[in-house]
């Protein structure tokens, strides 16, 4: 038995590698959210750098035809999402329930885990809720929301536009704030998280203020699209 027990001990080592091969469930979704950071991090400034180098070359066509259609482009920046916004609006969070209410869930076999997390659909529900009510600019744990992109979950965090984060999920947007607040008020779907929020026995988070000013920095993704055409 010691003879098996050293052999096990040294095939785990050698398998880890010096790591811990059970790693805790939030601290690696930290270190799975900073690496994914760190490496969007570096493709935005690249990203960043080849558009720069883009327009220069751009701006160096001498062409009136050229001109008048980066005007056009121009014109629509704003409305893209690809100019800066501030001003007064609403901010909303939404969090999954206390790790205690969840490992309690799972001990029981009572309810359903799903019903305590956030997902995807929950961020998007509230994003279209604030753009039925005039928002003119959103944000999503500080990224901008334009027609592009994309909410998905991936694991125990949202990815958004490429970067995975883990919760609680800070909404914001850019408008009237009474107009904004209707809208949250009135949507369906908003209305069933609110009141799995409201469970006394514990549910998933919601929070929501009125804020004086909100900032919401130009969109700075890629901006191509890919798409597939039919063949005649």
């Amino acid at each position: 038995m010691v003879v098996v027990s050293g052999l096990l001990f040294a095939v785990s080592a050698t398998n880890s590698d010096g790591t811990d091969l059970r790693p805790g469930r939030y601290r690696d979704m930290v270190s799975v959210v900073e690496g994914e950071s760190r490496a969007y991090d570096a493709l935005a400034a690249r990203a960043s750098q080849l558009t720069t180098e883009v327009d220069d070359l751009t701006a160096s066509v001498g062409s009136a035809e050229v001109d008048e259609v980066r005007g056009e482009a121009a014109a629509l920046r704003a409305s893209a999402g690809l100019e800066p916004e501030v001003g007064p609006g609403v901010s909303v969070v939404l969090a999954d329930a206390s790790s205690e209410t969840i490992d309690d869930a799972v001990s029981a076999g009572v309810q359903d885990i799903n019903e305590l997390v956030v997902h995807q659909q929950d961020i998007q529900a509230v994003v279209n809720a604030l753009w039925a009510g005039g928002a003119s600019a959103v944000t999503v744990e500080g990224q901008r929301i334009v027609s592009t992109t994309g909410i998905k979950c991936e694991g125990n965090a949202v990815q958004l536009q490429g970067i995975p984060y883990p919760q609680p999920y800070e909404i914001a947007a850019v408008g009237d704030p009474a107009d904004l607040v209707d809208a949250l008020d009135t949507d369906p779907y908003v209305a069933g998280y609110r009141a799995d929020a409201a469970d006394p026995s514990g549910g998933v988070g919601w929070g929501l203020d009125l804020e004086a000013e909100v900032v919401a920095p130009a969109y700075d993704g890629l901006l191509d699209l890919s798409y597939a055409e039919p063949q005649a």
